[in-house]
Order: structure tokens, then C-alpha cells, then sequence
């Protein structure tokens, strides 16, 4: 008779889009009881997704060292970005987006910056510690800022898989302890500074709204989720601007107009549980299809030069961009970002924004505004810093 090894050994377990998107729901309800429960994480702005995916991680990898696979139909992610960008939009406006222009271009020129300073590390130390200079660039920022997506577009090697997976997984366990210790050591006050917000942007997690304003502002959601869809189909294709973006900038000028016309009754709490809901959901789909067997590739000084990296990103985001960008509140946010799109891309940051604002119960729109619209297309520009 077979073993109970031999029987399961081989088989895979495929999720549709529904399963998937349940299985994430579950996953994420579960790091956040566990992030409310263990103290410490809290303190470190640990987010809940990195700790649902940390769980899933070592789940699938139990399960590849016993042979059985799964794979995840994450079809229902993209629609979840699309509505957290659209409450990143309504809850600020053109006018914040144009004071914060500095800021935005700081950010911007910090992202390009690192991208080619990671490029050069890891050619340059490859080279140092006798390893092939192509591999180098694969731990550079073709894996780490351009995640598994600009990872595989340039290259199909395992190590550029093996590094992004590193980046995701360190991006988003060291973002948000890092920015805790500035936040905390500096004594910094958790708000906005400088008026840039509308009043209310600071939403107590406890807060009730009302059930009728609810209908309004999810129609006004979905209805600029269409939008940004359909404005112009091209601005979505490959290379082109990504359709969150559309969305997240219709909204702005959207939220704009209606402070002034009052045209639809929206409820600043109601787009805040859509937008956390959306992004919970959309950070846990991404978590949860990581390979952490894919950091078998790494040989010894590869992962030496990823723990470099590691440390030069850190260590900007600390004492180089944090004082740039003001050294308050939305810098320290923007920073935590900023080590995301570091070894992460997109996904990263948002989830160390985001556990930042709710370990500190604080919103900060001009941080979620000015690194959502730099980490667009963010992916293309390293695919092209990328060398080979």
C-alpha cells in the first residue's frame, strides 16, 4: 500500500479568484489579531499582511518540502488596488497634491537615485567578491525595486526570483519597526504638519459613521474605479500609466471639485474603511503568493550583497531623505514607504504606510498621494535603469 507521503506527494491545489480572495480575507484577519495581541508588533508597525503572508509563507513551504503545490487565481487584486487608490485620491485633492509638489519630486528623484545606486552596488560588489557581474545586477534594482514582475521580464534566472523575494519579505518586515525608532526617539508628534490636509483627515480607528452615507460614497468609488478603467484603455496597456493612477488622480480632481460644489455627500470615514479593506485585501494577495524556496538560490555572497543593500536603503531613508522631507509625521510615513519601494515595489510600501497610520492612529494623505504616484510606473523606469 502507499504511503501517505507517496499519495499526497505531486498533487496541486489550485484557488479560483473567490477561494483566493477568502483564503486572504482569513489570512488577514489573522495577522491583525495577531498584531493586536502581541504588543511588540504593534510598537513596530509590523503590518498584518506581512504577518498573515509570513504564515502563508511557511505554510506552502511546508507543503513544497512535502510535495504537494498550490497555486492562487488572483484576479480579484487588481480591482482591490484599483479602489485603494481611488480612496487615496478622495481623501486629498489636486490642491494638496500641488503643495506637496517638493516633497513629490524629493521622493521621485530618491526612488531614481537608489534604483541606479543599487544597480552599481551590485555589479561593483559582485565583481569585489569574485562572482559574475550579470548576477550582481540581479540583486540590484531589476529584482529589489522592480519586483518579481520587472525581475522576470528582464531576466528568468533564479537568483533575480530569489531577490525579489528577499526584498519583499525584508521590505516589509524592517519598514515599519525602522520609521517606529525615528518616530519614537524623535519624539515626533503623530499629525500632519504645515496645514496640507483637509480637516478630518485624522480618523480615529474607532470611529462610527452613518449607515446612509454609505451608499453615496461606495457608488462615488466604484463609479471613479469605471472611470479610471475606461478614460483612455491605452494609458493602461503595457509601459503606459497605470490605471490606479487615472483613478487616484480623477478622484483628487474629483474631491476638488466637490469641496467647493458640494455635489455628493461623502463620508471621510466610510472611504476610509473602503480603503482599508481594499488594501488589506490587495497587500495579502500579494504576500501570499511568495516562494520562500526560491532563496535557495542565493549563494553566500549574493545574500551578503542583498544584506548590503539592505543596510544602504535603511540608512538613506534614515539620514538622507526623513530631513529632506521635513522630519515630521508624513516624512516619517513617506520614509517607511520609501524602504518598501527599496527592496519591495509598491506592495511594500503601501503596507508600511499604512501599519504606520494605524500603529499611530493617523492618517497621512500627502505620504499615501506622493508615494502612489511615484511608485506608478516606478516598475518601467527600473526595468530601463536596469542593465542588459
Amino acid at each position: 500500500y502507499p504511503t501517505l507521503n507517496e499519495i499526497i506527494t505531486g498533487v496541486n491545489y489550485s484557488l479560483n479568484p473567490l477561494y483566493t480572495t477568502a483564503t486572504a480575507a482569513v489570512l488577514f484577519v489573522l495577522g491583525a489579531c495577531l498584531r493586536r495581541r502581541v504588543p511588540f508588533l504593534t510598537r513596530l508597525c509590523v503590518p498584518a499582511a506581512v504577518i498573515g503572508g509570513m504564515i502563508m509563507a511557511a505554510i506552502a513551504l511546508a507543503m513544497h518540502h512535502a510535495g504537494v503545490s498550490v497555486s492562487f487565481d488572483t484576479a480579484f487584486q487588481a480591482p482591490m488596488m484599483l479602489a485603494f487608490f481611488t480612496t487615496v485620491g478622495l481623501r486629498g485633492s489636486l490642491s494638496v497634491l500641488w503643495r506637496c509638489r517638493a516633497a513629490l519630486l524629493a521622493y521621485l528623484a530618491a526612488c531614481w537615485g537608489m534604483a541606479a545606486f543599487q544597480n552599481l552596488m551590485g555589479s561593483a560588489m559582485a565583481t569585489l567578491l569574485g562572482v559574475d557581474p550579470a548576477l550582481g545586477a540581479m540583486v540590484g534594482a531589476t529584482s529589489l525595486m522592480g519586483d518579481h514582475g520587472v525581475a522576470s521580464a528582464v531576466s528568468s534566472h533564479a537568483v533575480a526570483a530569489a531577490s525579489a523575494t528577499y526584498g519583499l519579505i525584508a521590505g516589509g518586515l524592517l519598514g515599519g519597526p525602522v520609521i517606529s525608532v525615528i518616530i519614537n526617539r524623535r519624539k515626533i508628534a503623530p499629525n500632519t504638519a504645515g496645514g496640507q490636509l483637509p480637516s478630518g483627515s485624522r480618523l480615529p480607528l474607532g470611529s462610527k459613521f452613518s449607515i446612509r452615507s454609505l451608499p453615496n460614497t461606495l457608488a462615488t468609488v466604484l463609479v471613479i474605479m469605471a472611470l479610471g478603467r475606461a478614460v483612455n484603455p491605452a494609458w493602461a496597456a503595457e509601459g503606459g500609466v497605470p490605471d490606479y493612477v487615472v483613478a487616484m488622480l480623477l478622484a483628487a480632481a474629483f474631491r476638488s471639485v466637490n469641496d467647493l460644489l458640494n455635489l455628493v455627500a461623502l463620508d471621510d470615514l466610510v472611504v476610509e474603511v473602503i480603503s482599508r479593506a481594499s488594501v488589506g485585501l490587495f497587500l495579502m494577495m500579494a504576500m501570499m503568493r511568495l516562494h520562500v524556496w526560491e532563496l535557495y538560490a542565493l549563494a553566500a555572497p549574493l545574500l551578503a550583497i542583498l544584506m548590503l543593500q539592505t543596510a544602504a536603503i535603511i540608512l538613506a531613508a534614515a539620514f538622507v531623505l526623513f530631513p529632506i522631507l521635513g522630519g515630521d509625521y508624513d516624512a516619517a510615513v513617506m520614509c517607511s514607504g520609501f524602504i518598501g519601494h527599496g527592496m519591495g515595489a509598491a506592495p511594500n510600501a503601501i503596507s508600511n504606510m499604512n501599519s504606520v497610520c494605524e500603529s499611530y492612529d493617523a492618517a497621512s494623505q500627502r505620504a499615501f498621494l506622493i508615494v502612489g504616484l511615484c511608485g506608478a510606473g516606478l516598475g518601467d523606469v527600473i526595468a530601463r535603469l536596469s542593465p542588459g
